[in-house]
């Protein structure tokens, strides 16, 4: 996992994507048994992002090959693969941003292979983040969720980067940025209403209650753990 970069001011990330991509195909969460590992693409260099694998079909957005706060590699979760009628191999990915479960296709060309035996749970009926490793539970974490009118979002998302937060900056002392967007909140602190799981410094909150504007707070010494072990792309699934 590469080392964790201190953050610049703040923890959203503007990602902008175009009206069409409402074209995108939703990722629904899994109930089934969760994978004992999950396929990555690391992101070498910005690719154009396709509704089908095919350069003739309309284009959505460009995947960034930095996250946008600490410039880390971009790296996306692949849930397909197919070949081009000139035999070109393509990536179906999950995306960061709105609409919220995105995907769209990519050429393979300029991305490295990887996978994660990580992957992260969050229920927000229990208000319990888990904790999944070759798909064994490792640990379990009691965590603030959104509170009603700013409710946490559902779905199938990733962990887009990791951040270092200053001790005097809301949710210290980390936060893992992730591809959801609040329904509610379009913008929110100067972003886009990304989510994040980080720290109670300097917000507060009962761990085990709704309370929250949609992120998901947790103890220090929880997210601690988490940042010094969960990586861009690794999947989180966000259930009732």
């Amino acid at each position: 996992m590469a080392p964790i970069r201190r953050l610049a001011p703040q923890i959203v990330a503007v990602v902008a994507l175009g009206a069409t991509c409402a074209a995108l195909h939703d990722v629904r969460p899994a109930r089934a048994a969760a994978p004992a590992t999950q396929r990555l693409a690391a992101i070498e260099r910005p690719h154009d992002v396709f509704v089908r694998p095919t350069r003739g079909s309309p284009r959505l957005t460009t995947l960034r090959a930095q996250r946008p706060i600490t410039a880390a590699r971009t790296v996306v979760p692949v849930v397909g693969e197919a070949l081009d009628e000139q035999g070109a191999r393509w990536l179906r990915v999950m995306l960061p941003g709105r609409p919220n479960g995105s995907t769209g296709w990519i050429v393979a060309t300029a991305t490295r292979a990887t996978r994660t035996s990580w992957r992260l749970r969050v229920d927000t009926s229990a208000r319990r983040v888990t904790v999944l490793r070759r798909a064994k539970r490792v640990r379990t974490f009691r965590a603030v969720v959104g509170a009603r009118a700013t409710p946490t979002p559902h779905g199938r998302f990733f962990v887009e980067e990791t951040i270092r937060l200053g001790p005097r900056r809301v949710g210290a002392p980390f936060a893992l940025a992730l591809s959801a967007r609040s329904k509610v909140l379009q913008q929110f602190d100067g972003g886009p209403g990304q989510i994040a799981l980080h720290g109670l410094r300097n917000v507060g909150g009962v761990l085990g209650t709704a309370a929250s504007h949609g992120c998901v707070r947790l103890s220090a010494r929880a997210i601690s753990w988490l940042a010094a072990r969960i990586g861009p792309g690794v999947p989180i699934d966000i259930v009732r």
